[in-house]
Order: C-alpha cells, then structure tokens, then sequence
C-alpha cells in the first residue's frame, strides 16, 4: 500500500470514530467551544511526537511560518467560524454547503498545482465530491430555522477556508517538513483558545469537574492523531485525490459506527452517499 493512502485511511478511521463520538460530550452539557480548547490542547503532544520524530529541527523562516499558520488558521478559524454558523442557520442547509470543500481543493490543484490522475480516479474523485454533500444530510425538522442571511456566507467561507486549506498542506509540504505544518498549526489553534472562550454562553450549566473535559480529551484526541496524519497523507499524495477521499469516506465510517453503536438507521439520502463514498474509495485507492 503506498504511504499516501496508509496515512489518507489512518486519518478516515480515526476522524470516522472521532465523528461518532464527537457529540457525546455536548449533550451532556459541555460546549462545543469548550470541546475545541480541548482539542487545541490534544495537539501539543501530537506536535511534540512528530518534532521528535525529525530531532526536534523545525522551519523559522517567514515563509515556512506563513505557510504553517495559514494551513492552522484556514483549519481551527474555520472550525470556529462553523460554530457561529450552525446558530444562525439550520444544519441541514449549512453541512452540504460546507461538504463542498473537496471541490475547491481539486479545482486549486488542478489550476495550481498542475495535478492529474487516470479517468479511473477521477471517476472516484467525482463520486466523492457527489457523496460528501450527501453524508451531510440532516432531516430539515433537525434544526431550527434560519436568521438572516449571514449563516450562508459564513457557510460559504467554511467550505473556502478547509477547501483552500488542503491546497496550503499540499503546497506548503513541497518545501518544508511535515512536521513543522503540524506544530504551526498546533500553535495557531492555541492562539485561537480566546476567541472560542468568548464565542462560550458561561451562562449555561456545564457540567463540573475533570470528567468531561477528560472523555472529551479522549476523543478530540482521535482528531488531532487524524490531523497529523492527514498532513503526511497530503506530503505523499495529490491534493485531488486525498481530499475528496478523506472527506467522503470518514463521515461514512461515522454513519456506520452510529448505526452500529445508537442504532439510528441513516436517512436513504445518507445511505446513498455512502454506498457513493465506498465506490470512490476503491477507485481513487
């Protein structure tokens, strides 16, 4: 198996569990915001795993610290900016919107980067970037109504920002080490701790004590082992194929692992997009 798509299915797996498990804690009370502190604290030891992987030699240069600190902010600003937008607008119009994020990464590798592939991937590229919108579905009864428009331009800067961000990792691993990409974006997602703080209602109860913060550590932490090596899959692997694969194949590792674990039967809608998501992925891998 080449070692594009050994990190590209690594990453799937461990964003696919992540997924399912993901909205346990904010049921229970503890904030999404307060779950991305947690995640941005994950990464510091995945971060210092992959330093000491290369003995700790890390790009300093303006360009290598631009780069990484785009790749983190397009990453964790985006995060953020989907938060504010899921309270403005209904999740079943905003998650097939920023689902589209595979396709602005393709069209930058292909325009940018000069990428291509055989037509038998791009077959499977396009069934991905057809099933992700799908896998995002949400019944419109799910959700409340929306506010205004200004959910569908934060949705629309959402799909830019991860979109835009795969074309950076691609980019950015052509001259530097994947490692430093990583702990710039670790410290990007750190820098970004106030402004979740400031987006979380204290007003609301949440629970006390190290116990959610803990479970939810353990599960952030499946997203930040799946970041890193999402970066490696982007350093061996074309933009235009490890996109889409990730993007279509985790979240239907997600619907399955929920079909399996709370027996919750996927809506037909969702069920297509998956059956659409495990034919790309044998033609793409």
């Amino acid at each position: 198996m080449q070692p594009w798509l050994v990190y590209a299915v690594v990453t799937t797996l461990f964003w696919g569990v992540w997924g399912a498990f993901i909205e346990v804690p904010e049921k229970r009370g503890f904030p999404a915001t307060l779950g991305y502190v947690v995640w941005s604290l994950t990464m510091v030891p995945c971060a210092v795993v992959a330093l000491a992987i290369v003995h700790w030699k890390l790009e300093t240069d303006a360009r290598s610290i631009a780069l990484g600190a785009a790749a983190g902010l397009l990453g964790a600003g985006g995060q953020l900016a989907l938060f504010e937008t899921l309270r403005r607008g209904p999740a079943y119009l905003v998650f097939p919107i920023v689902g589209l994020s595979p396709a602005v990464s393709v069209v930058l590798a292909v325009t940018l980067l000069g990428e291509s592939t055989t037509p038998r991937v791009w077959m499977g590229i396009m069934l991905a970037l057809v099933a992700v919108p799908l896998l995002s579905y949400q019944p419109p009864g799910a959700s409340a109504a929306a506010r205004g428009r200004a959910w569908l331009w934060l949705a629309l800067a959402v799909c830019l920002a991860w979109g835009i961000q795969a074309y950076v990792l691609r980019f950015a691993n052509e001259t530097m080490r994947s490692e430093g990409i990583f702990f710039y974006m670790m410290a990007t997602g750190l820098a970004l701790i106030p402004v979740a703080l400031a987006m979380t209602d204290f007003r609301k109860p949440i629970p006390r004590g190290p116990r959610w913060p803990l479970i939810t550590a353990a599960i952030q932490s499946l997203n930040s082992i799946g970041a890193l090596t999402m970066v490696y899959a982007f350093r061996y692997g074309k933009a235009i194929v490890v996109s889409p694969l990730i993007n279509a194949v985790a979240p239907a590792i997600t619907v399955l692992l929920s079909l399996i674990l709370y027996r919750t039967v996927p809506h037909r809608i969702v069920a297509f997009g998956m059956v659409l998501a495990a034919i790309a992925f044998f033609l793409m891998a």
